[in-house]
């Protein structure tokens, strides 16, 4: 019979998540991750595995924290509130935190999604899921007359993420909230609909799916 546990393992994941976020994955040692989560080298081996095995689950632990909470915030909001909601929660964050960590998933796909066939699909998941957001907002926006017409709804969301992914390497760099505001601000009149616009306008200027 396997003994239970004498940690509180939400705790140590916690200080997993902290470290790896603050370090990322290469950065990060053993020792790093026994100073932080307070146990010894071999009951984090024993309890989670090598050091990929503990990130991977550290980076599951700050999607499900902190993106999928947000995520449902702003889904019950009018289309551009919930937008522009979630970028301002994502803003306010960034500039609130001293250490300038970013995003811990955006980091982990500049360190080596592009070069890693076991995170990567945990990443392009987590975009996907954001970007599904924007779109049922962008949708919800151009049934109600509130979003442009003039492009495809598909192709505004992913403007949105990629501002959304921009602004999260930008504050790691120059933190500065005129900065921040002035993208977010462009992007919001982006998406307005314009005085003349008719709510069942065809959407003009669609790039492809495939593009």
């Amino acid at each position: 019979m396997a003994r239970p546990r004498e940690f509180d393992e939400e705790a140590v994941l916690d200080g997993a998540v902290a470290c790896f976020w603050r370090q990322g994955f290469d950065a990060t040692s053993i020792r790093d991750l026994v100073g932080e989560t307070g146990l010894t080298a071999a009951s984090l081996y024993n309890a989670f595995g090598d050091k990929r095995s503990l990130f991977r689950l550290a980076l599951e632990r700050y999607i499900e924290a902190g993106i999928g909470p947000r995520i449902a915030r702003y889904e019950a909001m009018t289309p551009l509130e919930g937008v522009r909601g979630y970028l301002e929660d994502v803003m306010a964050r960034s500039l609130n935190d001293p250490e300038n960590k970013g995003c811990m998933v955006v980091n982990a796909a500049l360190e080596f999604a592009a070069r890693d066939a076991e995170f990567r699909p945990v990443i392009v998941g987590t975009f996907a899921r954001i970007e599904a957001f924007f779109l049922d907002c962008i949708e919800r926006g151009q049934q109600d007359g509130s979003i442009t017409r003039l492009l495809a709804a598909a192709d505004l969301a992913r403007h949105c993420l990629a501002v959304l992914m921009g602004v999260r390497v930008l504050v790691r760099v120059r933190p500065e909230r005129a900065v921040l505001n002035g993208a977010v601000a462009a992007l919001m009149a982006s998406l307005a609909a314009g005085p003349g616009e008719r709510a069942d306008a065809s959407p003009v200027g669609a790039i492809s799916r495939e593009d």
